[in-house]
């Protein structure tokens, strides 16, 4: 069988999610013995020094007799997520209107390797974080 009928074989229905520099992929595949199964790939953009870019995917196949366990932690995790912290996103970097240069906005005070060289009001543009919450 060539590689293209194999391709429509396997491809029996996608969605596309668009979430800023990352991209996630449902896909609903067949084995070989005409079962379906699910892929979900996480696609992430990374920029380079010189400008061009490249692309890291981490990919997760689950099978149709995990399904109701997935789900239900699924949902568990996402409810206690929101129960706990609400459904607003806490980060200025995930807001849509979000600019890198807002964060930065003076170029000028950074030595060489991005640090700040007057640190008199750094502290305010930094988050603290309890890595026992990561």
């Amino acid at each position: 069988m060539s590689d293209h009928g194999m391709m429509e074989k396997e491809e029996i229905f996608s969605k596309v999610l668009r979430a800023g520099r990352r991209t996630y992929f449902f896909d609903v595949r067949s084995t070989k013995a005409e079962d379906y199964y699910l892929t979900i790939t996480e696609s992430k953009k990374f920029t380079n020094d010189d400008g061009s870019f490249h692309y890291k995917k981490h990919k997760i196949y689950l099978y149709k007799e995990d399904f109701n366990e997935f789900n239900e932690i699924l949902k568990e995790m996402t409810d206690y997520i929101i129960d706990e912290k609400g459904d607003e996103v806490i980060s200025e970097r995930h807001q849509k209107d979000y600019k890198k240069e807002d964060y930065n906005s003076n170029n000028d005070d950074l030595a060489e390797g991005g640090e700040s060289v007057d640190d008199s009001d750094s502290a305010d543009k930094f988050t603290d974080i309890n890595f026992e919450d990561i």
